[in-house]
């Protein structure tokens, strides 16, 4: 029901994300292709949330069919690199300097992945979004992120089980490693794939759910 996005879609009928997926390449200016992944990043920039493995680990990660959106203000160096990037990878990354919540929403619907590679994260937001939008998380292992993030597991003891990749310690290796698997499970395992984006959307994180387990412990 979100009025920031321009189609809409359920865990019953996912069609509309790939029309959001298709509308925000046709925002950024880049090749509208269903079969790429899309990676995207929302939040400060600064080093708490881990911006600069993401710069480190840009160079390798372009060299893969891939494209890139981060949407962020902070600190201007980061900014600066951004642009910079932008200009140098034209048809795989965008770099949104600023922060809008329309386009925070329609980033968060048309993305396939959401990095996440905070040095801390007590709670953390953007992954819970990503999940609940059909959008499958890559985060560092830490706080929050590691207590709502389950790593996708093909031989579960029920079948398939996880939401996402935590990947742990915070190196760029382990964040490339962690990206690339949920890459090549979004190209060749395509059913694997609907079954994280379906498992992360039904996913309770009301504070209802919050309230009960809470009430267990006291």
């Amino acid at each position: 029901t979100d009025k920031c996005l321009p189609h809409h879609y359920s865990v019953d009928d996912l069609s509309g994300k790939a029309k959001c997926k298709a509308e925000l390449q046709k925002e950024l200016g880049l090749p509208v292709r269903e079969d790429v992944p899309l990676i995207g990043f929302i939040g400060r920039l600064d080093y708490q949330k881990g911006i600069d493995l993401i710069k480190m680990a840009i160079p390798e990660l372009m060299r893969e069919d891939v494209q890139f959106v981060m949407l962020g203000s902070g600190d201007p160096i980061f900014e600066g690199w951004m642009r910079s990037t932008e200009s140098s990878y034209k048809d795989k990354f965008r770099g949104w300097v600023g922060f809008s919540v329309p386009v925070s929403h329609r980033i968060t619907a048309g993305c396939d992945i959401l990095l996440m590679p905070s040095r801390f994260e007590p709670c953390g937001l953007n992954q819970l979004y990503a999940m609940q939008y059909g959008t499958v998380p890559v985060v560092h292992g830490t706080g929050g992120l590691r207590d709502t993030v389950e790593t996708f597991n093909p031989f579960g003891a029920k079948g398939e089980e996880g939401t996402g990749w935590a990947f742990s310690p915070l190196t760029v290796d382990k964040m490339l490693w962690a990206l690339r698997t949920a890459m090549s499970t979004f190209r060749e395992h395509k059913p694997s794939w609907e079954g994280l984006m379906k498992r992360g959307m039904t996913k309770d994180n009301t504070w209802d759910h919050a309230a009960e387990q809470y009430e267990q412990i006291f």
